[in-house]
């Protein structure tokens, strides 16, 4: 891969230059390799960019050289370019509105929300090499465009995609449910909905290979099984969104706060900041049982108590 790179000096006392190349750098989403070194992935836009830059520093009595370079090393430069921070913050902002939704003015709202989609349409522009987690913002700005018309014109059809056909839990009853041996995140987290929220009697079999799922079993988490990844309103929703969502669980918001760690975890996207943490447990654990029946035991105290704990951080009894 290749990338402009801008090297430049300016006069220490020359502050308004400085700062005006700082500002524009930082608006066109350069990353800063060390103090007056900026990079940016090759192409005419931005080259435009750094070039006028360029000329403004050494109008300004300051020297600056724009190079070509060929991307060479073990480290891919694109991880400086990581938006993933940013699209979290965001996604904070726009659940903020979302939870006023009923409260606020609609007018305040609706100017809330183009504030919010500028934003989002700024750090996208920016976004060079863009992933789950801008995905998940733009459905998270198109639910809260849902709400707010809602709001504003009830009886007037949403247009919401369809997601996953309903399920009902009275016919998931006592079931045996297979997924793959050797359980991980997303999984354990599955398996974990599934006895707490689904079916409490269920039955597990850890599977060597998805084939050997039973015709009677309810399989998850693989290709092919009634419930695994899934597109759902134009983002991909990984195992536990998808029983979530199918059994009409999504209203629960200590659910939806694991349901985005889950997700984070196993596919990336928007950070969670309790991911890191039960990443940590979580591997430990696997790396201390051999036995999935006994990694599912631990693993579910331990999800009880972050469920529990993000209730009580909501507010929730």
């Amino acid at each position: 891969m290749r990338w402009n790179l801008l090297v430049l000096t300016l006069p220490t006392e020359n502050t308004a230059a400085r700062m005006r190349a700082w500002r524009a750098l930082k608006g066109a989403g350069a990353a800063v390799l060390r103090d007056g070194v900026y990079l940016m992935p090759e192409g005419a836009e931005r080259k435009e960019t750094l070039e006028a830059v360029a000329r403004d520093v050494d109008a300004s009595g300051g020297t600056a050289f724009l190079l070509d370079v060929a991307e060479t090393g073990d480290t891919p430069l694109t991880s400086l370019f990581d938006r993933s921070e940013e699209y979290r913050r965001l996604a904070d902002d726009i659940a903020a509105c979302a939870a006023a939704t009923e409260t606020s003015e609609p007018h305040d709202l609706v100017r809330q929300a183009r504030k919010l989609q500028r934003a989002f349409e700024h750090l996208s522009g920016i976004d060079f090499f863009p992933g789950e987690a801008r995905s998940q913002v733009q459905a998270l700005l198109a639910e809260l465009d849902r709400g707010i018309q809602a709001r504003i014109s009830p009886d007037e059809p949403t247009g919401r995609p369809a997601l996953l056909a309903p399920r009902r839990r009275d016919e998931f009853q006592q079931r045996s449910w297979a997924t793959r041996k050797r359980m991980w995140v997303d999984r354990l987290a599955s398996a974990w909905l599934i006895r707490r929220y689904i079916d409490p009697g269920a039955r597990f079999l850890w599977l060597d290979s998805p084939a050997d799922c039973p015709r009677d079993a309810v399989g998850f988490d693989f290709d092919g099984a009634a419930f695994s990844h899934a597109e759902g309103d134009a983002v991909l929703m990984v195992t536990f969104e998808t029983l979530l969502s199918s059994f009409g669980l999504g209203d629960d918001a200590a659910l939806r706060r694991v349901a985005r760690i889950v997700h984070y975890l196993d596919v990336g996207g928007l950070p969670a900041p309790e991911a890191a943490g039960l990443e940590q447990v979580l591997t430990g654990m696997r790396a201390r049982l051999d036995d999935d029946d006994a990694l599912l035991a631990e693993a579910s105290q331990v999800l009880d108590d972050l469920y529990l704990a993000l209730r009580l951080e909501s507010g929730a009894a």
